[in-house]
């Protein structure tokens, strides 16, 4: 009886090791982490003006033609948006860029620190 309780102990024990070895609380962000995303020094001339021109000013979307009156060829119609707190909002919800994948964690993180700094046209 005593080698089968020790045997019992043994294989619970074990057991709750490898258990709680596969349970953890990170999320992807945490576990694989955007590397080289610089939100240091974000201006418009350098960072998000490129952001704009490849993911909403560009043909039949936010471009001359203004779909939605919202014209994004310039920064005096991005910085309306922004002013508008509904630049941000809507990249972060992913419904926009329309017909397209959402952009990643270390862009959206650019376009935030440029907000936050005033989204200043530099």
């Amino acid at each position: 009886m005593k080698n089968y309780l020790t045997a019992f102990v043994f294989m619970l024990s074990i057991g709750t090791v490898v258990l709680s070895a596969g349970c953890y609380k990170d999320n992807k962000e945490s576990m694989y982490p955007s590397v080289g995303c610089d939100t240091t020094n974000i201006t418009w001339n350098k960072d998000i003006k490129g952001i704009v021109s490849q993911s909403c000013a560009i043909s039949g979307c936010h471009d001359a033609t203004a779909s939605g009156g919202y014209n994004f060829g310039a920064y005096a119609g991005v910085k309306n948006m922004v002013d508008n707190n509904r630049f941000l909002a809507v990249l972060e919800a992913g419904s926009m860029p329309k017909n397209a994948s959402k952009l990643d964690n270390c862009t959206i993180n650019k376009v935030r620190r440029w907000i936050n700094t005033g989204a200043l046209e530099n």
